[in-house]
């Protein structure tokens, strides 16, 4: 009896083991920087794909990018990923607000990125409607390029 209790333990043990390995490699990790003018900043960008009970979630220094208060929401609608490229559609909104005296609109942002994979090459491209983003970066169109290459192991 006590040979089975153990060949049943370790036949758990290592099913438990082969699915957080599996689910582990398909978390991808990248080390990403942005760089304008005269500031650069590094981030880590982790991205886990969707599973049957969970969406994909994307993280960016550990902070997820699914983000819901009283002043607006932003979430993660897509992630694409295959052999060479990840895209990324992220939406946002937010309420208007009262800031130093200066009353904001309400408004929304929408993000595509497009990171490729081969050449670590990220293009985001974002799209203002009011709000304080509109007031201080302007509305429409705005395209960025950032570098991501995948995380080396710690």
């Amino acid at each position: 009896m006590k040979k089975m209790a153990y060949r049943v333990f370790i036949f758990i043990t290592l099913m438990m083991t082969i699915a957080s390995a599996a689910q582990a490699a398909d978390m991808l990790l990248f080390d990403c920087q942005r760089v304008e003018k005269n500031y650069t900043e590094d981030y880590e960008m982790k991205i886990v794909p969707a599973t049957v009970s969970q969406k994909a979630k994307i993280y960016l220094d550990d902070r997820d990018l699914d983000q819901s208060d009283a002043n607006g929401t932003q979430v993660v609608k897509s992630i694409v990923i295959n052999a060479s490229t990840i895209l990324i559609n992220i939406q946002a909104s937010f309420e208007p607000e009262v800031l130093n005296g200066i009353t904001y609109s309400a408004g929304t942002f929408s993000t595509q990125i497009n990171l490729n994979r081969n050449t670590g090459k990220l293009t985001k491209t974002e799209e203002i409607h009011g709000g304080i983003l509109g007031a201080n970066l302007g509305n429409g169109t705005h395209l960025s390029e950032e570098t991501c290459q995948p995380a080396k192991v710690r």
